[in-house]
């Protein structure tokens, strides 16, 4: 199992990381989970956004929104709560995972490099767009 857990995180840019909003141990674990991410893209690093997932369960709640954005910010990463059976921030999660590494990529934070498949050179947009913003109007989607 940890040989597949290595090739999976290798050339890893970006990651959500993801608990379960009514599973408190879940939510201790993420520290756990956090460090082995970590440890597996060295010597690169790797861009996280926090989420909380399953927020449609409101009242089996176990973690405050309020405990999930300290240890986001904690770790300078940003939080989103998402519900996959409702369609709540889903795309959201994704999308602002993307504009975060498009960003520390325009700004030279994450270099292209040889032999590291991370990010690689080729058609950069100008913007990162989400399915809702593609279709209003008449924009069409590069991705």
């Amino acid at each position: 199992m940890r040989s597949i857990t290595r090739a999976y995180y290798r050339n890893s840019v970006g990651g959500l990381l993801l608990f379960d909003i009514t599973n408190r141990r879940s939510f201790q674990n993420v520290h756990n989970w956090l460090e082995e991410a970590q440890s597996h893209v060295q010597p690169h690093s790797i861009i996280f956004l926090l989420v909380g997932h399953k927020c449609d369960l409101e009242a089996q709640r176990q973690v405050t929104q309020q405990e999930a954005e300290k240890l986001a910010g904690a770790y300078g990463m940003r939080y989103v709560e998402t519900s996959a059976q409702d369609a709540i921030n889903v795309e959201k999660a994704f999308v602002e995972l993307t504009r975060d590494i498009f960003e520390l990529v325009r700004s030279g934070d994450i270099k292209i490099q040889d032999g590291w498949e991370g990010v690689k050179s080729g058609f950069v947009p100008n913007t990162v767009h989400s399915s809702e913003e593609v279709t209003k109007g008449n924009r069409q989607c590069f991705c």
